[in-house]
């Protein structure tokens, strides 16, 4: 891991940093014709500040399969990519009952969640809010939006051009979820890091403003006119 000397001193002595539990979060997905994405595979790491250490994994860990609904199955070209096949999905739970137990595992403490290129992750919570209220009703910290906050000329911000430019390995399943999750785990490591040097990002109320959007489910809902 990278010397985090800098977050240390800075970053983390926000006393709401310290406190917030982050929850990393990934799908992998099929996207019907004339339908938005829907999840085939959910994984979720929690990392939490820990006093010279820096953000380490905090315990809470999730994984599975989803069964995709009838309208969206499985494509030749979603197993070309992420390996998971017809099989895997078989004995799945479907979207409602993965998503509900990821939400009743989630502290009643401050929590945000992380994801690279997050309105992805976040339309899939918002199209099953129902399900899991909280998750849908939390902030996803973007660690697309952050890489381009604290390096603005990099050429590309996809999650392979970042991993390459701070020298993490790809992870030996790309494209599968718990892969994906811990790799942009530790992109979000390292860019919290990169922020502290030049004190880019010194509050978790900066982090919020600068790489969040607000989730749709908070927001009201605007009644349609007859």
């Amino acid at each position: 891991m990278t010397d985090t000397t800098p977050y240390r001193e800075r970053l983390a002595d926000d006393p709401q940093f310290r406190d917030v539990l982050f929850v990393v979060i990934d799908f992998e997905g099929t996207t019907p014709k004339g339908y938005p994405a829907e999840p085939i595979e959910v994984a979720a790491l929690g990392i939490q500040h820990v006093p010279g250490r820096g953000p380490m994994p905090s315990g809470l860990s999730y994984q599975s399969f989803i069964s995709p609904p009838q309208h969206a199955p499985l494509a030749i070209r979603d197993t070309a990519q992420t390996g998971i096949t017809s099989a895997d999905l078989a004995e799945a739970p479907a979207a409602r009952a993965a998503l509900r137990a990821l939400d009743t595992i989630l502290p009643t403490t401050p929590t945000l969640l992380v994801a690279h290129h997050a309105p992805t992750e976040a339309n899939i919570l918002y199209a099953y809010r129902a399900a899991c209220p909280h998750l849908a009703q939390t902030r996803i910290v973007d660690t697309r939006l952050l890489a381009k906050h604290i390096l603005p000329d990099l050429p590309a911000y996809d999650l392979d051009a970042l991993l390459a430019h701070h020298g993490i390995p790809q992870p030996a399943r790309r494209h599968r979820a718990m892969d994906d999750v811990t790799v942009t785990a530790e992109l979000f490591r390292r860019l919290l890091t990169a922020a502290a040097r030049p004190r880019a990002i010194t509050s978790l109320h900066d982090l919020v403003r600068v790489a969040s959007r607000t989730p749709r489910a908070t927001q009201p809902t605007q009644l349609e006119l007859p």
